[in-house]
Formats: structure tokens, C-alpha cells, sequence
């Protein structure tokens, strides 16, 4: 293995062959979790007419303060065939069209009310509680711009401006391919030799979660018809992820085989812990990601790598790990050679995120890392970290 590349040098190189793909229309019901691939206009002003914000009674607020009869009553829906006169009032409702020649509004609990008349103290300034056509967006106006993320409150805002589709970047399909001999699939009786396979699980979780279509391939085992025959077949996707057989073992197949069918390799190794063999390449428009076959090793490059570039295909506008800031609750020792991602729970005490690292920080103890819901970032380096120090870490739940 050569000189290894730090983990920002690895992502840009990820980054500049992950480009954003194709787009489709999206009706806005199945557009949860999309990136726009093109700004989406208003299709009207909102809101689209002088509207009550309360319910209360539209006047004239140069009748104000006085006694006003109610001329007429107005139910959001609907609208008033009739102007407002001078000296008189309008009951309305949240919503409902203010009526011509009113030019205000009095909530209800300001005034006391007498049969038909209405009672109100205190003088009104014009445009009181009245909500102007287009003072959220004017017709044409861009409601989110290309490579947003669609969640709850934009899918409502494309509603209420009247968008029934957008464009969105097609998410991606990717394939995931675990190696090994030694793997069983869960639920079936281990033989001696045998461990369960669960890094296909595990990426295809964390690869879904990010936007993908993913299709977990069928274990493969330690020989090269196979290894051959998996490979081909992922390379039929828009990214292919294989787990383990990318080190320099007898039984690791992965990158010779991906040579073979005309995988360029961009790098290999990156000076993280864990997740050192890791390999990137490509062919064509495939992405392909070689990651370590421990399972936290896995974790770690699809975090780092694998799903920046995901986003980068979508159209996020920055691509990287979501990094967020806390402060340590125990003392950590850096090392020299490395970054290191060290799984750890967080606790909130106050304003501050407190990072606890976990007990058990071997490559292959998923089952500890199950307690774990972020990753500390800790840069390499020769001093070490105090209790309290403000790291960078990457949330996990």
C-alpha cells in the first residue's frame, strides 16, 4: 500500500466523479426525501387575495373607534358580492376575502359586541391584520432553488403555492455485494468457520437512508467465477459497493477482478481508523467503493464516503458528512499516523452535546457499536485530547 490519502483528499477525489444524475418528474406526494434538479415556480400569489388573519370584523379604519352595524357576514371559501359601506362593519373569518373598501381588521376579543352592533375603542391602523396577495410569494417566484432537500415543510410550501410535480434527480441504484467464504446469512445455523454476515444490512441501511435504490446482491464467495460474476452484475448499477476481499490477502479478489472489467482505480487506502483498505474507483458513470470487511470498517467508509457521493449524484449543493460539534467526557489519545472515528453516545447536558466514547473500539464490534449513536472525529496528531475539548463528530441517529 502507498503513501495513504487523508480522508478530505480522498473525498474530493470521490467528489469529482460523482456528478448529479438525470431527473424525473416527482409527483409532490412521492417527493419526500428528493433533491430538486430545477427551481420550482409559484404558481400563484400567496396568499392570492387580501385575506383576514383573524377572526374578528373588517372595517374601514377611518370609521375607528365608534359603533358600527354588521352589514354582512364572510366564511373563509367564500366571497361578499358586496363593498363594505362607510359606517359599517363586516364579520369574517380567519381566511376569508377582505371585502372591498375595508382596509382592516379588529380581532374579536377587542371589541364588545351589542345584537348588530359592534363596539370599538380604540383607532385602527390601516392594513391590521390583514395578510397582502403575494406577502409570502409572488407568482413565478422560485419556492426552493435546484439541489434542495424536499422534507415536510417544503412538500406543504410546493402545495400551497399550487405545484402538483417537481423535477428531481433519480436516486441512484446501487448494488452491495459482501465476500466471503466464512459468511452466513441471519437466521440460518452457523457452521464452525462460519460468522453471520451483516455488512450487506448495514450499508443497505445507510445507503437507503441517503436516497438510494438498493439491491443487496447475493454473498459471494472466496472465488474469482463468482466474485466475477457478483461484480458484473453490480456494475450494471449506478454504484456498486462491495464489502471486504480489499486488502492484500490470498482470498482478497475484489480489485483484481475489478481491474479485469475495466474498473479504473482512482485510490487505495486512507489514513482513517477505522477503514485504511479502502478503494475507489470507477468505469463510466459507476461509482465503485471497495470497503473493509469489518463491519464498523464498513460503517465508516459509507459515512465518509459513500454517502457524500450519493448526495453529490442527487444534487446536494455541498456534499460531506453532516460534521456536528460537542465536548468530550473522557480524555482521547490521538494517533499519529491517522484520523480516527471513535463511535460514542451522546448525552445533552444544558445547551452543550456531551460525546461518551464507548467501551470496545475494535473494528469488528458492531454489536458495541449498536450502543452507539455518533462518530468523534479525532485528527491525528501527538497531543492528546482533554476531558472537555470540542471535537467535530458525525450523528448516527
Amino acid at each position: 500500500m502507498g503513501p495513504l490519502l487523508s480522508v478530505e483528499e480522498a473525498l474530493a477525489r470521490v467528489l469529482e466523479h460523482a456528478r448529479p444524475g438525470p431527473s424525473e418528474e416527482v409527483p409532490i406526494g412521492a417527493a419526500a426525501g428528493r433533491r430538486l434538479a430545477a427551481p420550482a415556480p409559484a404558481r400563484t400569489d400567496l396568499p392570492p387575495f387580501p385575506s383576514s388573519a383573524m377572526d374578528g370584523y373588517a372595517v374601514r379604519s377611518a370609521d375607528t373607534p365608534g359603533v358600527l352595524p354588521v352589514a354582512f357576514r364572510i366564511a373563509a371559501g367564500r366571497t361578499s358580492p358586496l363593498a363594505l359601506a362607510p359606517g359599517s362593519c363586516a364579520a369574517i373569518s380567519t381566511g376569508a376575502v377582505v371585502p372591498d373598501g375595508a382596509d382592516a381588521v379588529v380581532p374579536l376579543e377587542r371589541v364588545r359586541i351589542e345584537g348588530e352592533l359592534v363596539e370599538i375603542d380604540e383607532p385602527v391602523v390601516p392594513g391590521a391584520h390583514i395578510r397582502v396577495p403575494g406577502g409570502d410569494v409572488r407568482v413565478g417566484e422560485p419556492i426552493l432553488g435546484a439541489g434542495s432537500l424536499l422534507g415536510p415543510a417544503q412538500i406543504g410550501a410546493l402545495a400551497a403555492a399550487g405545484i402538483a410535480s417537481v423535477s428531481c434527480h433519480v436516486r441512484p441504484r446501487v448494488a452491495v455485494v459482501a465476500t466471503g467464504s466464512e459468511l452466513q446469512q441471519p437466521g440460518r445455523p452457523l457452521e464452525l468457520g462460519q460468522i453471520y454476515e451483516s455488512n450487506s444490512w448495514l450499508l443497505a441501511a445507510a445507503l437507503a437512508e441517503a436516497g438510494a435504490v438498493v439491491e443487496r446482491l447475493p454473498v459471494v464467495s472466496d472465488e474469482e467465477d463468482a466474485h466475477r460474476a457478483a461484480i458484473a452484475r453490480g456494475l450494471d448499477h449506478d454504484v456498486l459497493v462491495t464489502t471486504g476481499g480489499v486488502s492484500v490477502g490470498p482470498h482478497d479478489l475484489v480489485r483484481a477482478v475489478e481491474r479485469e472489467l475495466g474498473v479504473e482505480e482512482v485510490f487505495w487506502g486512507v489514513a482513517v481508523k477505522p477503514g485504511k483498505p479502502l478503494s475507489f474507483g470507477v468505469r463510466g458513470t459507476t461509482l465503485v467503493f471497495g470497503l473493509p470487511g469489518n463491519p464498523v470498517s464498513a460503517l465508516v467508509g459509507a459515512v465518509l464516503f459513500v454517502r457524500p457521493a450519493l448526495e453529490a449524484v442527487q444534487g446536494a449543493p455541498a456534499p460531506s458528512p453532516r460534521y456536528e460539534h460537542g465536548v468530550l467526557a473522557t480524555a482521547l489519545t490521538p494517533s499519529v499516523e491517522r484520523d480516527e472515528l471513535v463511535r460514542a453516545r451522546r448525552v445533552s447536558r444544558g445547551d452543550e452535546t456531551v460525546l461518551e466514547p464507548i467501551s470496545g473500539q475494535e473494528s469488528h464490534m458492531i454489536v458495541r457499536a449498536a450502543a452507539a449513536d455518533a462518530l468523534v472525529h479525532v485528527p491525528r496528531g501527538d497531543r492528546e485530547l482533554a476531558v472537555g475539548a470540542r471535537v467535530r463528530y458525525i450523528p448516527l441517529a
